[in-house]
Parts: C-alpha cells; structure tokens; sequence
C-alpha cells in the first residue's frame, strides 16, 4: 500500500516513515509543506495520504487545502489529516465532496499505533474516520431541528461510533449487544436520514457525512 507523507517536523516525519514501514506500508514520498504535498499527490497518485493541516509557508490550512486539491485532480483520492486541536470546520470541508477515503484525527492518536495504522487502512479502501473527540464536540453543539433530530440516544451512539469507523461486530462489542440488534439501528439511522437502499458501505460514509456536516462552524483563527 503506497503512501504520501507531509508533516513540517522532521522527527514526526521521520517518525511516521518508520511507523509506517514497519507495518507494511510504502512510503512513495515525505514532504514539509502544501505545494511539495500537491505535487508529490498528483504525481504518486498514493493509495492514501497522511497530511498535517497546518504546513509550510502560512502554517494555517496548506496541508488540508493541497489534500483538498488533489482529491479535485485525482477524485476519491484516501486522506487522513492529522491536526493538533480540534477543528471542527477543516473535518466539514474534507467531507464535503461526499465520498469516502477521509479521515481527521488528532495527532496524540498516532501513539496508538495500531488504531493509528488501522485508520489509514479504512481511509485507504474508501472508509470513513473520524476522532473521538471531534465527534464529542459536536455532539454538544446538537440542536432539535438538526438533521439527526429523530435519532434515539442508542441510534446517535451507534452513529458516533460509525463515524469513528466501527464496523458492525465492533459495534455490538462495544454496547455488548448482537450484530442483528446494531444491524437494526442503522436501518433506523439509514430510514430517519432519508438515505435509500444502496451498497451499505455508501449509506454508512454518507450517514456519517449527514453527521458531521449538520452544525455550522466557524473557520478557527490561525
């Protein structure tokens, strides 16, 4: 599985290399900031991307915006942003080409390596990941006449738990209940969120896009 690196530190750099190597990725390029990034995504064409937000020369949104521009060149091309802090309006617009193969995580996430690693897995075969505490934040910001209004507690937890890219059986584990009882509540989400019968894994990225898009934010302050 190739992979585009770009992170400004060069020890976190140099640190994700050898992360990723050790656990059978390739590393095709590592670059320090957005126009080296857009290149080198153009041009690889990686099965994923590994991207800082912030990168040389502003250090405010270069990484996310050259991500943003290849996935327009190259469409459904799989990025994973890493972020130091919560922004919830960079999370927005990576999903807003409704398609899969994103991901937004903070960055003390990749100390563990393997849902680090299995992160870039699922944005790699078109998933869709999401941090914990990106999802928590918004679900504080919920309003009654948002989207997922009509959503139980459970159904709302399930769908969290499907943003942070739970499958099924990953699901029932946590809640300690059977696949067919989850299986019930994404039918539900899938019904409640008008999304038709299609491929499940489609119903689930734009579930969970229906999710994360459904309160405005406001661009943070560089």
């Amino acid at each position: 599985m190739r992979i585009v690196i770009a992170e400004d530190l060069a020890l976190l750099r140099d640190g994700l290399i050898r992360l990723l190597s050790a656990n059978g990725f390739e590393v095709v390029a590592a670059v320090d900031n957005g126009p080296m990034l857009l290149d080198a995504l153009t041009r690889e064409r990686p099965d994923a991307a590994v991207v800082d937000v912030r990168l040389p020369p502003g250090y405010t949104d270069e990484g996310l915006r050259a991500a943003l521009e290849a996935r327009r060149l190259v469409p459904g091309l799989p990025a994973l942003i890493l972020s130091q802090y919560v922004e919830q309006l960079y999370a927005r617009e990576l999903l807003s080409s409704r398609s899969g193969g994103v991901g937004y995580l903070l960055k003390d996430r990749v100390g563990d390596i393997d849902r680090f690693v299995d992160a870039v897995r699922q944005v790699a075969s078109g998933g869709t990941v999401m941090d914990p505490e990106v999802i928590a934040q918004l679900l504080t910001r919920r309003s009654r006449d948002e989207p997922l209004g009509e959503l139980t507690v459970r159904e709302r937890e399930v769908l969290a738990l499907m943003a942070e890219g739970l499958s099924n059986l990953a699901i029932a584990a946590r809640f300690q209940v059977t696949d067919k009882a989850v299986a019930k509540h994404t039918n539900n989400i899938f019904a409640k969120l008008g999304l038709p019968p299609s491929d499940d894994h489609n119903r689930r990225v734009m579930a969970v896009l229906t999710y994360l898009q459904s309160t405005p934010h406001r661009r943070p302050e560089p």
